[in-house]
């Protein structure tokens, strides 16, 4: 059972070294949402918490009677139910564009994580490679435009920022032809919702 006092405002469940944690903050900052967010280092969940992210993962969101996990979908309803400002595009045909890139950066970069944490053995140097050369292939794809694939900041810088923040950690250093990339992330660091999404072990990232 989860402890009734974890019903009475939004919690959010969130390890201050998770990237996909750190997105989810990203977005509550973004909105301005009233949520306590709440640290949980791995290895150190309470039960009730552990039996709701069922994966083992985190952020874990708690609200009166619904629970969720996994970022995307905490996310996803975060941005619609607090409208403003919206951070998907409004149109079907855009909107589902989106979706499909918010589902290949998980695909084909996060789906990497462990590896890049060196927690597979002896993938670390390919995930690494599969990454620098993925963000200079695609640089050009960010000079079209102030944000990812739009002129307004949206779910999809939310799910970058965090893996772009962490590069130096990583010891990913992109080329200078995907300096269009820096100058994005760069962008995207500066915002204030980003600034106040950082926990003190993110911010000692770099």
């Amino acid at each position: 059972m989860v402890n009734s006092n974890r019903r009475s405002m939004m919690t959010v469940y969130s390890d201050p070294e998770c990237p996909f944690s750190h997105r989810t903050r990203i977005v509550i900052q973004e909105k301005n949402i009233t949520a306590n967010i709440e640290d949980i280092l791995d290895g150190q969940w309470p039960e009730d918490i552990a039996a709701a992210s069922p994966y083992g993962t985190t952020p874990v969101l708690f609200e009166r009677d619904i629970t969720l996990f996994d970022s995307n979908i905490i996310n996803a309803y975060f941005d619609e139910r607090f409208l403003q400002p919206p951070l998907m595009p409004s149109d079907p045909s855009s909107r589902a564009n989106a979706r499909l890139m918010l589902h290949r950066i998980d695909k084909d970069w996060y789906s990497l994580w462990n590896a890049l944490m060196g927690l597979e053995k002896g993938k670390m140097s390919k995930a690494r490679k599969t990454v620098e050369e993925d963000l200079t292939v695609l640089a050009p794809l960010f000079t079209q435009s102030k944000y990812f694939m739009s002129n307004e900041f949206s779910l999809l810088d939310c799910s970058l920022a965090p893996l772009l923040w962490r590069l130096p950690l990583l010891k990913i250093k992109l080329p200078a032809k995907a300096k269009a990339v820096e100058e994005y992330a760069e962008r995207i660091f500066a915002r204030p919702s980003f600034q106040a999404s950082l926990s003190e072990q993110e911010r000692a990232m770099r």
